[in-house]
């Protein structure tokens, strides 16, 4: 159960400033770790939230950032909350023209997308890419990005006519029901055979063997979570034949600095773009905190279409 409860305001420590919280996004590893599947790290708030937009109100040493910016930022834990700790590294300005709500829909979501759709994906000019869950905050996000910096000819799957609707009108070539239809077969139809340059998975096993097989040669295939689960067999000389890479990450746990390159690269490409509005957060609905449960069980149930936030 998440419950409301009081804490001490916290100090921050060095690289460090303290956030007054006006907004909160709602992910899913805040559910997973509601489960108790997914701890906090090593030093980590064991409060949920992993993004953030508000002001700075106190400072540590070594600090850039000056009390009364208004920032939003990647966090490893404590953004349920009205006050909470961030590395400075990882704030970023909210980008000019957008509001806290808006800005706290952004860091878990564009970091993830940036390094795992153009660091490891390696999406390039012109190609072909996948989205599973095109209706989520990390898939609509992904639609955009990929045709906003790479003109990427974008693909995704989704469980709703609905939701198969918006992707297309975000940005999608082609949504695929997959509640209707077989995406690989759909995906090859759409594709003459040739099938997809980069996928970007968060089903994980039950999709493995149909993902490969929609690959094109030297396709890559980028898992970011399991929501399907976590164990699937596979036909592996699929691999070999095709010369496929399979790839993933997380976000959560990565080196400090490593989070610090992704924001810096973020800053440089993607904020001008959302300064522009060739891009922008897709807000499904914006709840009180007390309202937390509620936010989970809309996100357990796959009702939104991009992101939830909280507002303290």
């Amino acid at each position: 159960m998440l419950k409301l409860s009081r804490r001490p305001r916290p100090k921050p420590g060095y690289g460090e400033v303290l956030v007054q919280v006006k907004a909160c996004g709602v992910n899913r590893p805040d559910i997973l770790q509601r489960k108790g599947l997914y701890p906090p790290p090593p030093g980590a708030s064991d409060i949920p939230g992993l993004e953030v937009a508000g002001t700075i109100c106190e400072v540590g040493k070594n600090v850039k950032w000056r009390v009364g910016d208004k920032v939003c930022a990647l966090i490893a834990g404590g953004g349920y909350a009205e006050y909470c700790l961030a590395p400075a590294q990882t704030c970023l300005p909210i980008p000019q023209g957008l509001d806290f709500i808006q800005a706290a829909a952004l860091p878990e979501a564009f970091f993830t997308v940036w390094t795992n759709l153009f660091e490891r994906g390696r999406l390039k000019m012109g190609e072909r890419l996948l989205v599973h869950g095109g209706a989520g905050g990390i898939g609509t996000t992904a639609i955009q990005l990929a045709g906003a910096l790479r003109r990427a000819e974008v693909y995704a799957t989704c469980g709703s006519e609905a939701k198969r609707s918006f992707c297309e009108a975000l940005g999608a070539r082609k949504a695929i029901n997959y509640q209707q239809e077989d995406f690989t077969e759909r995906l090859l139809e759409l594709t003459a055979s040739e099938g997809v340059d980069v996928i970007l998975d968060i089903i994980g096993g039950p999709y493995l063997q149909a993902n490969l097989k929609s690959l094109a040669t030297d396709g890559r295939l980028v898992i970011i979570a399991v929501q399907g689960g976590a164990k699937s067999e596979i036909h592996l000389p699929c691999i070999f034949l095709k010369r496929l890479t399979v790839t993933g990450s997380t976000l959560r746990n990565r080196r400090l600095t490593d989070k610090a390159a992704i924001a810096r690269k973020l800053l440089k490409h993607v904020w001008p773009l959302l300064e522009r509005r060739e891009v922008r957060p897709i807000i499904y609905t914006t709840l009180p905190l007390e309202q937390a449960a509620e936010a989970h069980r809309i996100l357990e149930n796959y009702e939104h279409i991009g992101k939830i936030v909280l507002v303290p």
